[in-house]
């Protein structure tokens, strides 16, 4: 039975312990990259948009928001709170948002309330964080989000939730053969898409603990889902092509269970 979403500053979200978080950098990466997954996870689940927050009262509309038809950067943010949360909605989660504006109407500095988010996670939550696949904001929030939760455990370890990170799709979605068996090692080996995965590994162990490939049913559920984003799919389908097709990208998920190396290289500023 579909759980009823409920948005949820996550000030007020302490309580709640969720088995399942998604750490989505903006309105729609979560439903693109994981909603297939989720729908196979046991609940009680959340997705949690890091950009979710409003833009300053006076900031002019981005190219982005102006290619998506809208007039002014607070239409542009009511829009997709609201189509965020039908998404959410029948993906059985929570809708969580933190106060950080999306990027082109921040100067960017430490994203706000993400690391006390994570601090008062349960140690048994699963926490997906994106890849960070050629996108900075998405690289973002991977950086400061792994950094907090290995600040959870300690230098001496001990409980903090269990870490995870996703595919970000559509991106990753264009290296060839994906969806299959090949996908990790094609993915690995890409020189446009498989950056990401070459630096996260070089910190990390990374075990594939989901390979999602979406039957029929499955793919009807996320599609509508997806297609809650309607201000957002033409123009990302300017970048990345007719991603909704049968078969497409976006019927297969990615994501793996992450252990640090002890032998991994200190992360230097030029490494950001």
């Amino acid at each position: 039975m579909t759980r009823p979403a409920a948005e949820q500053a996550p000030s007020e979200a302490a309580g709640p312990r969720w088995n399942t978080v998604v750490l989505s950098p903006h309105f729609d990466d979560a439903v693109l990259s994981v909603a297939g997954l989720l729908g196979r996870l046991d609940g009680p689940g959340a997705v949690l948009t890091v950009h979710g927050g409003p833009p300053p009262a006076t900031a002019r509309v981005s190219w982005w928001d102006a290619g998506c038809g809208f007039a002014t950067p607070q239409e542009a943010y009511r829009a997709r709170r609201e189509e965020d949360a039908r998404a959410c909605a029948l993906m059985g989660v929570q809708q969580l948002t933190l106060a950080n504006p999306d990027s082109p109407y921040r100067d960017g500095g430490e994203l706000t309330g993400l690391d006390g988010f994570l601090r008062e996670l349960h140690p048994d939550t699963r926490v997906l964080v994106p890849l960070g696949t050629n996108q900075p904001d998405h690289a973002a929030v991977r950086d400061q989000a792994l950094a907090a939760l290995a600040a959870v455990a300690g230098p001496a370890g001990g409980a903090r939730p269990r870490t995870y990170v996703y595919a970000d799709l559509p991106y990753t979605g264009a290296v060839r053969r994906w969806g299959t068996d090949a996908a990790v090692d094609r993915l690995a080996r890409d020189p446009a898409y498989g950056g990401a995965l070459r630096e996260v590994a070089a910190r990390y162990r990374m075990r594939v603990a989901y390979d999602v490939r979406l039957d029929e049913a499955e793919w009807a559920a996320k599609r509508t889902a997806v297609l809650c984003h309607t201000s957002q799919l033409a123009p990302v389908a300017v970048g990345h092509g007719p991603f909704l097709r049968r078969p497409g990208p976006l019927q297969a998920e990615l994501v793996w269970e992450l252990e640090p190396r002890p032998d991994a290289p200190a992360r230097t500023q030029e490494q950001h």
